[in-house]
């Protein structure tokens, strides 16, 4: 069958809106309370970009600019070029959708160059938010660019959505949340819906969900010279995260289907931080408390997951004893009675943000037959994998309907490090593939 589709990819266009992009970053870095975005700043150089091709300037295009949040926009892209098809539920839609106008934030002391500022050198693009993930923005939005220069007829509609908020979830109520809450999203299950966000070119089948907590350890503060009157509430975090670790591998061992998505890691409880209340080195602190997070991968759940913790923790609290080993000496005790009173070690879990639900994406179906196989043409070879990363609300779509298929186009190897950076060729490629999905679709 003759292509329908043909892209170019204009560099100099390209770069140009990536530029202005990644000049914004200072001020799109999103760790609340110290960094909030403003991803407008991000929005209006794309809505500067495409505004020639709109219907309202005689194009194919039409943006809606979806605001929840004063200044932290989403936009919502739309081409449609029919061949005579009445409905959209007739025709359908080909959708990209994550890549997200926010980044993580850089340190420009530990950057070789500034984070805030693209710095072409040969292929490479430097700049934070280049691989994740503004160099998709740019690169979805130079697609657009070409589909309404050329004018292909098409059976699908096809719809792009640039998200705010991805990168942290501390503020509710921004993004794709409530994208989806308003419905904005719903005609999207009329095809696959390819979420841009990932990365190293070949599919991304499975993704894991992700729960942030935080194990509040309650001791008894006194001076360490007599810690048969203190309970130490370090000691008390170390042995209550072990014991909850081992429950926790027992209830969540490795599972078959990891090797079916070709994951790398399993299923994994850890710490990641550790605190106490601010005193000498020569006090037992009253309190400490271990923060991390849980990954499990889609085939287990994590709804369950949560409640078996939160019940781990209650039977620790009815005996707290039990995690005395008498490896800490013959003085490190959770429950001590004294002339003064009775004291009792105690623990309170607790959980921050949003829940992501991971994914394994549906390999039967014909949104994912498109990617691998386009990816083959392109590239010579498609090698889907998985991984123990989350991303939002992916697996909420797919159990309301949505055919989510994960691909991206930057480098697994500086997510959210220093010198981050995507390569031009890379996102040709990335073009390339989209390309051929549409065409496969136009069949």
């Amino acid at each position: 069958m003759q292509r329908q589709v043909d892209l170019d990819f204009d560099e100099g266009r390209y770069l140009k809106l990536l530029t202005n992009l990644i000049g914004e970053t200072e001020h799109l870095q999103n760790n609340p309370p110290k960094f909030i975005p403003e991803e407008d700043r991000a929005v209006k150089h794309v809505v500067d970009a495409l505004q020639p091709y709109t219907k309202q300037n005689g194009g194919l295009l039409t943006i809606e600019h979806v605001t929840y949040v004063e200044g932290r926009g989403n936009l919502i892209i739309e081409y449609d070029n029919d061949v005579g098809c009445s409905t959209t539920t007739q025709k359908g839609t080909v959708s990209f959708i994550g890549s997200h106008l926010d980044v993580v934030p850089a340190n420009p002391e530990s950057w070789e160059r500034d984070p805030f500022k693209l710095t072409i050198e040969g292929d490479n693009l430097y700049g934070r938010g280049t691989t994740d993930c503004l160099g998709h923005v740019a690169m979805i939005t130079e697609m657009l660019i070409q589909l309404a220069e050329k004018k292909p007829k098409l059976k699908r509609k096809i719809v792009a959505v640039f998200i705010a908020a991805e990168e942290s979830s501390k503020i509710p109520g921004v993004g794709i949340d409530m994208l989806l809450k308003d419905g904005k999203l719903d005609h999207l299950k009329a095809g696959p819906v390819y979420w841009v966000d990932a990365s190293d070119v070949h599919p991304c089948i499975g993704t894991s969900s992700a729960a942030i907590w935080a194990l509040k350890c309650i001791g008894r503060l006194f001076h360490s010279g007599l810690p048969h009157k203190a309970i130490n509430s370090v000691e008390l975090a170390m042995d209550a995260v072990t014991h909850i670790q081992k429950n926790f591998y027992q209830e969540y061992p490795p599972h078959p289907c990891e090797i079916v998505y070709k994951y790398e890691a399993p299923s994994t409880m850890k710490p990641t931080q550790i605190r106490t209340a601010e005193g000498s080195v020569n006090q037992i602190p009253p309190w400490a408390e271990a923060q991390g997070d849980i990954r499990l991968t889609p085939f287990y759940n994590i709804d369950e997951c949560i409640q078996k913790v939160e019940g781990c923790v209650a039977k620790l609290n009815e005996d707290i004893n039990q995690l005395v080993s008498g490896d800490r000496g013959p003085c490190s005790k959770y429950e001590i009675s004294l002339p003064e009173g009775d004291f009792k070690g105690e623990l309170e879990i607790l959980w921050e943000g949003e829940v992501f639900r991971g994914i394994a994406c549906d390999l039967n179906s014909d949104g994912f037959k498109a990617l691998d196989e386009a990816t083959k043409e392109v590239t010579g070879s498609s090698e889907p994998y998985s991984m123990t990363g989350s991303l939002p609300l992916v697996g909420e779509m797919q159990e309301a309907g949505f055919d989510i298929q994960i691909c991206g186009y930057g480098y697994s190897s500086v997510y959210h490090s220093d010198n981050e950076y995507c390569t031009l060729s890379q996102m040709k490629i990335g073009m390339k593939v989209f390309n051929q999905i549409l065409n496969k679709f136009n069949q």
